[in-house]
């Protein structure tokens, strides 16, 4: 049969994502790539923690969903063939949802049978499941629960090709994915396109995520004789497949959480796979620019089993294989100014038979496979590809308006449009107040009982935040909405002295809750004045009692600078439907506990049996750490953690 290429509307069992915060994350939160020491080879490359970011401004966080599914119709794109199902998610990301092998009836990814937000990813919400695109900042992408331009087109050879594009705001990069069969094709191409406008050489960061199911007697298949992993605070290699006495390519014999960066040789294939006992499973092939590739699991203890339960309902457990454009994890890479990288992936079946013990036996088969499946042939398709590649499509489904936006600034500047083949327009209001202000040079003023402008954090926009403010000094006082912006700004810039006067004058302009909380967040930050910050954000939180989102990130701004009595008291005061989110919750247990209410602070933890926290952070250990505290100035007997708080899945590299 012709490929075919549709766009569709399932129902699916989701949690919606809730609106934005009304506040930018600015506290971020710990990154190991921020404070681990590297024990490596002087040829390894990795560009170790390069490319650094401590938070995703000037986006803002998804922080407002529960963990509370329905049945909610989802808008999808699908590719078929005789051979192939592919089935992408545009508005989650252009996710890859499903991969189904329609001769054998087998699905080749892991598909979760809810869409359940927690907090995974760079702007918190976050879902397991699928082939996700992560793109910029080390993570999980900004825009994995954001929706796509979508478009269809045709390559040369007529077959539909889908195409999913946006503009990423923090690298400032243009990234665009095109994705089809060919006629009797058993392979998913997918052609990946990152372009760099910018005048600077730029951190970059992609590596494609694929969850695959966690097969009884699994194996991860990969040409690679090392793997640079991690524990104890430091990065170091370690031999492949038997790392301290377990063959870690059967990914069920891992006890704990833990990464593998396979070292692949560079005249080695680009290739993952994931094999069942029978020999059937997932393989992934790439043209050369695609370097790296990963295992990583939640490993096999109670902490391992209570994340996996916790992120789905019954669709079982599963591993990850990735594949990315660094050998490693641990930082982005160089990107040259006014460049493109593109290259190809392909997805789809592998069978293995006579199989072996020994990963160095079916090593070489495999990579012998997948030489005599691409050779060259990959280079050349990637290359035989880029005519049509920059050609403009059909436009299904529409994005953000921050390309469209950032095209205007383009023209004020004089300079060339991004990619100038895609169509970025959109009816995205965020913009408006930026327009606005491009189009008049004045920055709207606000309510300040309504939520602020859309955050940037452009230079473009930083000048003419600054020459507004200063034009406006020698006649009248800035805005505060202005002077807020401006904050913002050099605080992203790391010019704090600059940031606090200006949210202190913003405040005394006219009163508000964002300046209030940006001014907390930063003396948060440089660990001073905490009495000044813990009042200064008592009083934000107290105008803003019914924000949820504000109140989420005021609180850790609280909790940070040890003012558990004012949380307390905001807490007394806060109408129910936000005094019952879990983690508003577990701050005024943690609260309670630190100022010696430790019987209320048990009950509430323990209570219909157990605080179940719907945002809780990968790697947080914050709730089983309260448990045991909590025990012990209760004198209570030592006893084994409850399921239900177990989520400390770290391996002995921890």
């Amino acid at each position: 049969m012709n490929p075919t290429l549709t766009f569709e509307t399932a129902y699916m069992k989701t949690a919606p994502k809730g609106p934005e915060a009304s506040v930018p994350n600015l506290t971020g939160m710990e990154n190991m790539q921020n404070k681990t020491a590297f024990y490596l080879d002087e040829d390894d490359e990795i560009y170790e923690a390069y490319g650094k970011l401590t938070n995703s401004y000037p986006y803002r966080d998804y922080t407002c969903y529960t963990r509370e599914c329905g049945i909610h119709p989802v808008k999808t794109a699908v590719l078929e063939n005789e051979f192939l199902r592919a089935v992408f998610l545009p508005e989650f990301g252009g996710r890859l949802w499903r991969l189904t092998d329609l001769k054998a009836g087998r699905e080749l990814l892991y598909t979760n049978d809810v869409i359940r937000p927690s907090n995974l990813a760079l702007r918190d919400a976050w879902f397991s499941g699928g082939v996700e695109w992560n793109i910029g900042l080390i993570g999980h992408t900004p825009l994995t629960m954001e929706p796509l331009f979508t478009a269809r087109l045709e390559n040369d050879s007529g077959m539909p090709v889908l195409r999913m594009y946006e503009y990423e705001r923090v690298r400032r990069m243009v990234y665009q994915m095109d994705f089809w069969l060919d006629e009797g094709g058993a392979f998913l191409n997918c052609r990946m396109r990152v372009v760099n406008h910018n005048p600077d050489v730029t951190p970059m960061y992609w590596w494609s995520n694929m969850a695959v199911p966690e097969y009884e007697g699994g194996r991860v298949i990969v040409p690679a004789e090392s793997a640079y992993s991690s524990g104890g605070g430091s990065v170091y290699k370690v031999p492949v497949p038997v790392v301290d006495g377990i063959d870690i390519s059967y990914y069920k014999n891992i006890p704990g959480q833990v990464d593998y960066f396979f070292n692949i040789p560079e005249e080695a294939p680009r290739y993952i796979a994931n094999v069942a006992p029978d020999g059937y499973g997932l393989l992934q092939y790439s043209t050369r620019r695609l370097r790296g590739r990963k295992l990583f699991t939640w490993g096999n203890n109670s902490a391992s089993a209570r994340w996996q339960e916790y992120l789905t309902e019954e669709a079982g457990r599963y591993v990850e294989i990735q594949a990315g454009l660094g050998k490693t994890q641990y930082g982005c890479i160089p990107m040259a100014p006014h460049t493109a990288w593109e290259w190809l992936e392909r997805y789809g079946t592998v069978t293995l038979s006579g199989r072996s013990d020994s990963f160095e036996e079916e090593r070489e088969r495999l990579t012998a496979m997948v030489r005599d499946e691409a050779g060259e042939t990959l280079e050349k398709t990637l290359r035989d590809s880029h005519g049509w590649a920059i050609k403009p499509g059909e436009v299904v489904y529409r994005g953000s308006g921050y390309a469209d936006l950032e095209n205007a600034c383009r023209v004020r500047r004089g300079e060339e449009p991004l990619s100038p083949h895609l169509d970025f327009s959109s009816e995205d209001e965020r913009q408006t107040p930026w327009r606005i202000f491009l189009e008049t040079g004045h920055f709207p003023s606000a309510d300040p009982a309504d939520m602020p402008a859309d955050c940037m954090a452009d230079d473009f926009w930083y000048e003419m935040l600054k020459e507004q403010a200063n034009q406006t000094q020698s006649t009248v006082s800035p805005d505060w909405h202005l002077l807020y912006h401006l904050a913002l700004n050099h605080m992203a810039r790391g010019k704090n002295r600059e940031a606090e006067s200006c949210f202190c004058e913003s405040i005394r302009q006219k009163e508000n809750a964002w300046s209030r909380y940006g001014l907390a967040s930063l003396l948060c930050l440089e660990g001073r004045e905490y009495e000044r910050a813990v009042s200064g954000m008592e009083i934000g939180l107290m105008e803003r009692a019914g924000d949820l989102s504000y109140v989420k990130e005021g609180f850790q701004v609280l909790a940070r600078c040890g003012g558990y009595d004012a949380l307390i008291r905001v807490y007394e005061q806060l109408p129910e439907n936000v005094a019952s989110e879990s983690r508003v919750v577990l701050e005024y247990i943690t609260a309670l506990y630190q100022t010696g209410r430790y019987k209320e602070a048990y009950a509430l933890l323990t209570a219909e049996g157990g605080l179940v926290v719907a945002d809780l952070r990968e790697g947080e250990n914050s709730i089983v750490c309260l448990w045991r505290e909590l025990r012990r100035a209760l004198h209570m007997p030592e006893e084994e953690v409850p399921h239900v708080f177990d989520f400390n899945a770290e391996s002995r590299y921890s």
